[in-house]
């Protein structure tokens, strides 16, 4: 892949999540509204049992975020217990850049631009982070560039999370579903185990209406499950 292909696509990424942006219903994401905070929840306790199993302590470890946004993700690991000076988050969009610099500590590291050329050491990460960036990457060849440096970036017996949908939205063409068959192509000398979460959104949004137990009820049968939450582990 060129320099020039790849800045292309980053400038696509960028106005595609402007699009988005400028579309969004603005409490759609609201952590009030009943589906939103069940899927929060249920991710919550799916990535708190993975890092359960791991060995040593949270404040110890390194970890870097691939798209931190706001700074939300991050924020959450400095509530379970990791060390702000442990914790890089890139970002490629200026103003969400701006806004996780106010939130977060100033011992975090932040870096701005494209996360394929982030300053962040060979094997010096015990965890990567990615939640629902690389549906929003469209070109294949800049999927690999990020996925080889979130790779690169893991010490042996280091993990990346990840977290995103597998399924492509009809609805919206700027996103793409990433099945689990692409992300053992991205990561081929990994250790993958992986489980479905996540009602479909749509449908979510749309079984609260009648009750927030409803979320519940329709989010046991696994087929209508969107997401995955996968662990890809480093071997040693």
């Amino acid at each position: 892949m060129s320099e020039q292909d790849r800045d292309r696509e980053l400038a696509a990424i960028a106005e595609r999540y402007a699009r988005r942006e400028e579309g969004a219903v603005l409490d759609r994401y609201s952590l009030l509204r009943p589906e939103v905070w069940q899927m929060l929840q249920e991710r919550q306790r799916a990535m708190l049992k993975l890092l359960a199993r791991r060995p040593g302590r949270l404040a110890d470890w390194q970890l870097s975020e691939v798209g931190c946004g706001v700074g939300g993700n991050l924020l959450e690991m400095l509530r379970l217990g990791f060390t702000p000076e442990h914790l890089s988050g890139i970002e490629l969009l200026p103003q969400r850049f701006d806004e996780a610099r106010g939130r977060l500590p100033a011992t975090c590291r932040l870096h701005l631009g494209d996360a394929s050329q982030a300053p962040i050491a060979a094997a010096s990460q015990d965890l990567v982070l990615q939640f629902t960036v690389f549906s929003s990457i469209l070109s294949d060849a800049v999927q690999q560039s990020v996925a080889d440096a979130m790779w690169r970036w893991l010490k042996p017996g280091g993990a990346v999370l990840w977290y995103d949908f597998t399924v492509n939205n009809p609805r919206n063409p700027d996103v793409r579903g990433v099945p689990m068959a692409r992300v053992r192509s991205l990561f081929p000398g990994a250790r993958i185990s992986h489980q479905r979460l996540t009602l479909a959104p749509p449908l979510a949004r749309l079984v609260c209406r009648l009750h927030p137990v409803c979320y519940t009820l329709f989010n046991s049968l696994p087929v209508l499950r969107t997401h995955v939450l996968a662990c890809i582990e480093k071997p040693l």
